[in-house]
């Protein structure tokens, strides 16, 4: 490093200006160093204390900002420089925080984020800070997120070539979280990998022959529709058998199918969270390190995961240490079974085995429900968001011919469709918490007998041990002319989202017959 440049890093040091990815930030004054004690106490005049001791907040805006949010891949708009010129003007009379952190263990693979957020919401780099790794000494910023949550109009510009990211107008901590997993993913994609919206976890079972093997799995799902449930279940296994919790929510996936980690934390979604079901995710929620966002906190603090007054979009943030079946390792060393998890309510099966073809086409679908954590206007109706990751940056079509290549490439990874919801409607049969964690199970072992849908080519079960496979059968619940009905309308669907997308290998739209 020259003389001149330890001068500048000096100068702008006193001046409270940072030279950084993008171009210099000036402020009033910049807080360095802070530790999480110093934050929270920074944010006690938000804070309601838990019955356990841990910090519970009230946000203006209860989920991310997707509409409002602009993605400047292809160079900033004359609207958006003006807008970013604005708020540098502005922060030259605000007093900001700034903490750093790192993403990512592999040491070729470590992120440097450095986030920059006015002084009067400290709970929001509290609570952010827990998300993810401590800072590596001497390293400058790979990704910055500069974060003005009293801005007069909410938007949010996302400038991934300099990795910098501009939070205005939400006082939302999922938005922070996500903008910097956002230019992760880009960062992964530009290697040559994927960027996947997808939990991970090691399940270790003896197969059917009565061998105890290990298998990486991941699951991809939007936020509500139980990709952390699923990740955070032990399966009821015990002794030899057992599982060990990675990821919850992205994860770079290399072309040899294994699965790099990126942070150090899990912002669970609390709606329906109880003991019973959940109870890895609800041990770790009652914690006194625990951080709850818009969460029912009553004044004697006590706390109700269940009322949703304020939303059904609750977060916390809970520590990866202090989550039962967790351990020091965050990577998968690979991902032998891949998981998309959908919830629909009337023909799709509880789960489907599907070809590398299949397994690309379903990526590309993205089948969910809009829930309370995207758009809450919309929360239940049918949506389909590509590999379930409203955070691509690209054409989409580029994640699903490369998702085809990984699947290609390691022949020996296996792909399964899962619905959370029901079959046969509203009055049909849900399917259960119980029924799809050892429907994972007995993926992991061998333990399904398997046939070919006519209608779609893919394989659904005849038999799972410990599973009654029989009450999820259509056959019950619609005649046949209703089912056909149902197929035709679902095809169509099928086929006309994958037609939208020009540059998709044609094998992968041919995969839906």
């Amino acid at each position: 490093m020259t003389w001149s440049v330890l001068l500048l890093r000096f100068f702008t040091y006193l001046s409270g200006v940072e030279v950084m990815v993008g171009e210099p930030v000036v402020a009033k004054e910049i807080l360095r160093g802070l530790t999480s004690d110093e934050l929270r106490r920074m944010a006690a005049r938000e804070e309601r204390t838990t019955e356990y001791g841990s910090a519970s907040y009230i946000t203006e805006i209860r989920s991310r900002s997707a509409k409002f949010t602009e993605i400047a891949l292809e160079g900033l708009t004359a609207e958006q420089k003006k807008t970013i010129e604005a708020v540098r003007q502005h922060l030259k009379g605000r007093r900001l925080i700034s903490i750093d952190r790192t993403m990512c263990l592999e040491p070729r693979s470590r992120l440097a984020c450095r986030l920059y957020v006015v002084r009067e919401f400290a709970r929001l780099p509290y609570m952010w800070g827990s998300t993810l790794f401590p800072p590596l000494e001497g390293r400058e910023p790979d990704l910055l997120v500069i974060d003005l949550p009293d801005w007069e109009e909410r938007k949010m510009i996302v400038i991934p070539q300099e990795g910098v990211t501009y939070l205005l107008g939400s006082d939302y901590m999922g938005e922070i979280k996500k903008a910097f997993l956002r230019m992760a993913m880009y960062e992964a994609k530009k290697r040559g990998w994927l960027g996947l919206h997808a939990g991970s976890k090691v399940i270790r079972v003896r197969d059917v022959r009565g061998q105890l093997v290990e298998k990486g799995a991941i699951f991809f799902g939007l936020s509500g529709t139980g990709k952390t449930t699923l990740t955070c279940h032990h399966h009821w296994l015990e002794g030899e058998e057992g599982v060990a919790i990675r990821q919850d929510d992205v994860v770079l996936m290399r072309s040899d199918a294994s699965c790099l980690g990126t942070e150090d934390n899990f912002y669970i979604k609390t709606e329906g969270l109880e003991p019973v079901g959940q109870p890895i995710l609800y041990e770790a929620a009652i914690s006194p390190h625990a951080i709850l966002e818009n969460i029912m906190v009553h004044e004697d603090g006590s706390v109700d995961f269940l009322d949703y007054t304020l939303t059904s979009n609750g977060r916390c943030v809970i520590l990866r240490s202090e989550l039962a079946y967790t351990d020091e390792e965050i990577d998968l060393p690979r991902a032998d079974l891949v998981f998309f998890i959908t919830r629909r309510k009337e023909i799709v099966p509880p789960v489907a085995r599907l070809t590398p073809e299949q397994g690309a086409a379903f990526f590309m679908l993205g089948e969910s429900i809009e829930t309370s954590a995207g758009d809450p206007s919309r929360a239940g109706q049918s949506l389909r968001v590509v590999g379930t990751n409203p955070f691509i940056v690209g054409p989409e079509y580029e994640e699903g011919n490369r998702f085809l290549e990984f699947l290609r490439k390691n022949a020996d990874v296996r792909c399964f469709a899962l619905n959370t919801g029901r079959v046969g409607g509203e009055e049909g049969e849900k399917i259960r918490i119980e029924d799809t964690t050892e429907i994972i199970k007995q993926a992991a072992r061998g333990g399904i007998e398997w046939k070919v849908d006519p209608d779609w080519g893919y394989e659904v079960p005849i038999e799972v041990e410990r599973v009654e496979i029989e009450r999820f059968d259509p056959s019950r619940f619609y005649t046949p002319r209703e089912y056909e009905a149902l197929v035709k309308r679902l095809r169509g669907e099928r086929k006309a989202w994958l037609s939208r997308f020009e540059g998709l290998k044609q094998k992968i739209v041919a995969a839906i017959p």
